[in-house]
């Protein structure tokens, strides 16, 4: 068996700085902290944080009053916020920037009464912070068959803006779609799609062409995993999603293919290298690596851990 190591995988900048302020806020506070939904949509991840004593929640009023809650990297609507404060709860935000980009974009456009499409998948965490900034003048598009039943008061007052982790090529033939009716239509003035996204979908891309398998390490409820995973199967190449090792399906490998491997934006290198040894172990495996390109992008901390984060540094 031949691995592919994709690169960039794994880790994104919104990640890592989400998972880093939740580790700091343990160190801080001490148990419990309570986190507002997962911290990043990954099974392993969010299961190291709770035996650490992260409690993640899908309400504020599960969160005891004056408390210290996160909020997770996909973001969260003005409401949450509000009911935070009214519980006098001390909260921190670990929102990927990328993700505020949007929140601000959608509140720019609904201050100027423009209606706004938002592509993306109902009930996903930052889907629903999103529209929660504006939820009357935002209109939901999953597909392009959405598009065609789409009712607009204003054709000349409308734009339309993106969740961070959507396939690239899905949110293309929509926006495509979306031009064809509403010509005019606005656009942000920089595409809202993650770039760790974007990366990782251009190395699936470029490299399964040489595959005969891909796996993807990465939750079933990360959407840029499965998107990874779709991308793959697109193109006619058997894939899967797993979590770790202990998901593979050896029936279904064996010591002649070329197997590529990546991992969504929320899955640890930690994991993609048990996988990698696994592999290795059981049908004598050889590793390639195959970077498509670097990546250097780095999130600060939210300001209240970045004053900790040096003590500790400085110790």
């Amino acid at each position: 068996m031949k691995i592919i190591l994709a690169a960039p995988r794994g880790f994104c900048a919104g990640v890592n700085m989400a998972i880093e302020s939740l580790d700091l806020t343990l160190r801080k506070f001490g148990t419990p902290v309570y986190v507002y939904h997962e911290i990043v949509h990954n099974q392993y991840v969010v299961d190291q944080f709770r035996k650490k004593g992260a409690i993640f929640v899908d309400s504020v009023e599960e969160v005891p009053p004056d408390s210290v809650l996160l909020f997770s990297a996909h973001g969260v609507s003005p409401e949450i916020r509000s009911a935070a404060r009214e519980r006098n709860l001390h909260a921190l935000d670990a929102t990927c920037p990328l993700v505020t980009k949007v929140h601000l974009e959608a509140i720019k456009y609904a201050k100027l009464n423009y209606t706004i499409l938002l592509i993306g998948h109902e009930g996903h965490d930052e889907v629903i912070g999103t529209m929660g900034e504006a939820p009357e003048a935002i209109i939901l598009v999953e597909d392009e068959q959405d598009v065609d039943t789409l009712s607009v008061e204003d054709e000349t007052k409308l734009a339309y803006l993106t969740q961070t982790t959507l396939s690239v090529d899905d949110a293309n033939r929509i926006i495509r779609k979306i031009k064809e009716r509403f010509p005019k239509i606005e656009s942000p003035p920089k595409e809202d799609i993650c770039y760790a996204t974007q990366n990782r979908q251009e190395a699936v891309r470029l490299l399964s062409d040489d595959a005969d398998v891909v796996i993807v390490l990465g939750s079933q409820n990360s959407s840029n995993s499965q998107r990874l995973k779709q991308l793959a199967s697109e193109r006619g190449i058997p894939a899967f999603l797993i979590d770790g090792p202990q998901d593979l399906e050896m029936e279904e490998l064996n010591t002649d293919q070329t197997v590529l491997m990546t991992a969504g934006a929320s899955a640890p290198e930690s994991v993609v290298q048990q996988t990698v040894e696994c592999l290795v172990a059981k049908f004598n495996a050889t590793v390639e690596l195959q970077t498509i390109r670097e990546e250097s992008v780095h999130f600060p901390l939210p300001k209240p851990l970045r004053s900790f984060a040096a003590e500790l540094n400085s110790d």
